[in-house]
């Protein structure tokens, strides 16, 4: 990788099946190299994945298979800016779809346990309206969906 910051990713044996998921789910998304242990270590042997090099929407990142010490957890996520409903759908039923499971308010987590925020630009712009009444419309609905529903989102915003 020619990054200078890479986001680090820790899996339990997983990081090559999971960013091929990425690359094949996200757009501008690649798995760039697999990197396997040149020989004999603690817990693994010559030839296991010890890291894969891949992107996510242009994002560099470092998938480190470490064990089961660490799991992920909603102190991180990435934040899908969707265009429309469509997109919005397709990239959340393909992580729920794969073992991962609904949240709320946009939020889900792949089968890896990493969250997700698939989140339409149309909510980022209704729950910013300047008309404060407004915000607070859109917001409230948003607080009741797991999947964003932007048609939901936007008649709240209207009231």
């Amino acid at each position: 990788m020619t990054s200078k910051n890479t986001v680090c990713l820790w899996f339990d044996g997983t990081a090559e099946e999971a960013a091929h998921f990425y690359a094949k789910t996200f757009p501008d998304s690649a798995v760039h190299a697999v990197h396997r242990a040149p020989g004999e270590y603690p817990n693994g042997k010559q030839g296991d994945v010890l890291t894969v090099e891949f992107t996510v929407m242009g994002i560099p990142c470092l998938g480190l298979n470490g064990g089961p010490m660490f799991q992920h957890n909603e102190a991180f996520s990435f934040q899908v800016a969707t265009d429309d409903q469509a997109e919005t759908d397709q990239l959340w039923n393909a992580i729920v779809g794969n073992g991962g499971q609904e949240s709320a308010c946009g939020w889900c987590k792949d089968k890896w346990g990493l969250s997700w925020q698939i989140t339409p630009r149309a909510l980022i712009a209704a729950i910013t309206d300047p008309d404060h009444a407004a915000a607070r419309r859109a917001f409230e609905a948003m607080m009741q969906m797991g999947k964003i529903d932007i048609a939901k989102v936007e008649a709240a915003r209207r009231g």
